[in-house]
Order: C-alpha cells, then structure tokens, then sequence
C-alpha cells in the first residue's frame, strides 16, 4: 500500500498555512507546517518531506536561503509561493534549485494541480522513497 505524501509548508501568513493545509488534507496528503525558515529547516530534517511549498519573504532566514539549505542535501520538489512579481526572483529561485514558482494570490486548484504534477514526476524519476 502506498503512504500518503508528506508536503511541508512554509509561510508567515496563519491564513494561507490554514487554507493550505486544509485544501491539501482533503486531497490526502499529510502536512507539516512552518512559520519561519528555522523551524522548516528543523522539520525538513525530522520528517522528510515529499515536496515543500515555501514562501520567499519570511523574517529570519527568508525562502531562499531555505532553498539553497534544501538544495545541499536533497533534490525533492520544491514550489515557491510568493506576492513577489519582479523577474529577479523568479530567476532567483529557479537558479538556486526551484522546481515551480506560484505568485499570490494564487488559485487553490493552481496549487493542487502543481503539487500533484511535482509528486508525479518525483516518483516517475525515483526521487521519492
């Protein structure tokens, strides 16, 4: 039998964690959440996550040093969520090792689609346990 999926989100918005987790539990997955970059990293190393969805602008470490820490030592999916608009980081995140970029506010169905579409893909190439 297949386990469900472990996602970790990651922003400093209470309201986007909560709209994000409950939409992603109803689609079966199972989600950790981190309000900064410090305890997602932490969470990252304890439960291994299948994919992150990380906001870029967070106190303390920001997404993309979290990122660049992920990128080190893992190649799972990584989805950026940010208000951010400006190409620079876009092209920020994708050269630090970004698999997707979602700018907010963004659609639910948008999200589902892509974390599903990443999962996918991570299985079909092995990278996912």
């Amino acid at each position: 039998m297949k386990r469900n999926r472990v996602i970790l989100v990651v922003d400093d918005d209470a309201q986007v964690l909560k709209m994000l987790t409950r939409i992603l539990e109803l689609e079966g997955y199972n989600i950790i959440t981190a309000t900064n970059g410090r305890s997602a990293l932490a969470l990252f190393d304890k439960h291994a996550p299948d994919l992150v969805l990380l906001d870029i602008m967070m106190p303390g470490i920001d997404g993309f040093e979290v990122l660049d820490l992920i990128r080190q030592c893992s190649e799972i999916p990584v989805v950026m969520l940010t208000a951010k608009r400006e190409v620079p980081s876009l092209h920020r995140a994708l050269t630090i090792g970004a698999d997707d970029y979602i700018r907010k506010p963004f659609s639910i169905r948008e999200v589902v689609t892509r974390v599903k579409t990443k999962l996918r893909r991570a299985e079909q190439c092995g990278s996912l346990k």
